[in-house]
């Protein structure tokens, strides 16, 4: 099937390149390991994998003829992107709330309703490579499980990048330096998803 070349492609260009899932796997490489890490990643992973499956059975028409949804996934995600960045800052420690800690399994899963960067790729996947010739299922399918297997070494490199990272962060002032400038480009991300 030569389909699967481009779509392995674009899985893994959109998958490697910058953005709020890389951005925040990477932070949290550096401050948690990869094996902390690893729920975020298996999050994202399937998160994403779930949200193209519905959006090649039919949840990307709903954005098509709602454009107003787009509006909606842009502030709540945004906003979402300002909370993890005021906690990477340590701003909740400060306010007495509980130390930093990984983002679960289920917070990587779950931020993927909100992230554009990921509706982009799976509104692009549905209308774009959805296999002609098969029925709506199967060709959901596949597509998801050609984007689960290519996310996840992708998002991993990042996550690793962070853990190498880690090395020149053992004085605390780096590291807040470190978070400090990871939470900045997490908040530069979060306006741009409100222009």
């Amino acid at each position: 099937m030569t389909e699967l070349v481009p779509l392995a492609t674009y899985c893994f260009v959109m998958s490697s390149t910058p953005g709020p899932n890389n951005m925040m796997l990477t932070a949290s490489g550096a401050n948690f390991g990869y094996r902390g890490t690893l729920p975020h990643v298996l999050g994202i992973s399937v998160g994403g994998a779930v949200q193209t499956f519905v959006t090649c059975l039919g949840l990307g028409a709903l954005f098509t003829a709602v454009p107003a949804l787009h509006g909606v996934l842009r502030v709540t995600g945004a906003l979402y992107l300002l909370v993890l960045a005021w906690r990477l800052t340590g701003g909740a420690a400060l306010k007495g709330a509980e130390v930093p800690r990984p983002l679960s399994f289920a917070q990587g899963a779950l931020f993927q309703a909100v992230n554009p960067k990921s509706w982009v790729k799976a509104i692009t996947l549905a209308s774009v490579f959805m296999p002609a010739g098969m029925g709506a299922a199967s060709g959901a399918l596949l597509v998801s499980a050609v984007g689960l297997v290519v996310i996840f070494p992708c998002i991993s490199a990042w996550a690793l990048f962070g853990v190498a990272l880690r090395r020149f962060l053992t004085d605390p002032r780096r590291q807040r330096v470190f978070n400090g400038i990871m939470a900045g480009a997490l908040a530069v991300l979060a306006l741009l998803f409100l222009r």
